[in-house]
């Protein structure tokens, strides 16, 4: 996606190959800060303190934190140490874990010298590979977007998402904006409604910032907001990401999905998933068996703007992290395979 008019991809390896180079997502959109990472702690941090979030782009940055960790030390231990430390930074996202297995299993019969450039490799593929996948997603979303704007043809598309799904929660493109970006790049008329998403604001503070960088236009609402316009027939379809799909087409996203599935279900407005196969995890019968990440209760309590935080409540707060979505809520699952009703 583009930034200031660039393409730029949201993670790839510094200049000397020997990190990754990410954007600091806390600063955004007021500040547009890319940051070095130079070892296995530096990536953890920066997934455990969300510089850089999203179930792919999670997967990726834990990918080259495993070579930067194999590059100080090859050993069985060392390379066991750093998976275990990197595994644990964020406990929701199916994606971790599988980069870090894809990365594990390429270099465990290796020679322990040879280790690092080939975690290295593998970390640019899935990188690499990610894009190609966001693309697939994006051409057959497409063609969803154009039969459903074929129904109202008189008027805008209007898609609302919740959360962040775009090219800052992927490598590029992301996976629920992908159809977005192409639909409006193919002509079509299409107004998106972001959700705030709170209570880090990922949908006012990035999805917006995003789409604003494309040309898409878009307005941002309060979470509360979707279930009045779905009701009075502002809202055409709801896409969102995930972070997990489970064996029986569960899905674990943002906190207030559930929500959003609800009110689509009952006014009779399509409920899609995009996600590509790296966040379906077929070990996990039903969504009641994902672990669901409880962050701490100042994401609640405080909020970030332009001027710094400021505390909204005198109170405690509670903060789970994501809901689940029965499968019986979604329409359909768009993959880089297809439209699917079923996982």
């Amino acid at each position: 996606m583009k930034l200031d008019g660039t393409h730029q991809r949201s993670i790839t390896r510094t200049a000397d190959g020997a990190g990754a180079r990410i954007l600091d997502q806390r600063e955004l959109p007021w500040v547009v800060k890319w940051v070095e990472l130079r070892s296995v702690h530096a990536a953890e941090l920066a997934i455990r303190e969300m510089w850089t979030r999203g179930a792919p782009l999670i997967g990726a940055t834990a990918a080259y934190g495993l070579a930067m960790a194999l590059a100080e030390d090859g050993s069985d231990a060392a390379l066991d140490a750093a998976y275990t430390l990197l595994l644990e930074s964020r406990p929701t996202a199916v994606n971790l874990k599988w980069a870090l297995d894809q990365v594990a299993a390429i270099v465990r019969p290796l020679p322990t010298a040879d280790r690092a450039a080939a975690a290295f490799a593998r970390a640019d593929a899935i990188c690499d590979e990610d894009v190609a996948l966001n693309q697939a997603i994006g051409a057959h979303g497409l063609a969803l977007f154009r039969t459903l704007h074929a129904e109202n043809p008189d008027r805008p598309l209007n898609i609302l998402t919740h959360c962040n799904a775009g090219w800052l929660a992927t490598v590029d493109y992301g996976t629920a904006t992908a159809p977005i970006y192409l639909a409006h790049d193919a002509g079509i008329p299409v107004h998106v409604w972001v959700d705030e998403t709170r209570p880090r604001n990922q949908g006012a503070l990035l999805t917006a910032f995003e789409l604003a960088g494309h040309g898409v236009p878009h307005t941002v609402i309060a979470d509360n907001a979707g279930g009045h316009l779905m009701m009075t027939g502002q809202v055409d379809a709801v896409i969102v990401g995930t972070d997990r799909v489970t064996a029986n087409g569960d899905v674990c996203n943002k906190i207030g999905t559930y929500l959003k599935a609800l009110a689509a279900k009952d006014n009779g407005v399509p409920f899609y998933v995009a996600l590509p196969y790296t966040t379906f995890d077929a070990s996990t019968a039903t969504g009641a068996d994902v672990p669901i990440e409880e962050r701490s209760g100042e994401e609640v309590t405080h909020v970030a703007g332009e001027g710094g935080r400021i505390r909204v409540t005198a109170s405690g707060a509670a903060n789970p992290a994501f809901d689940v979505t029965p499968a019986r809520l979604v329409t359909g699952y768009l993959t880089e395979r297809g439209l699917l009703t079923s996982v």
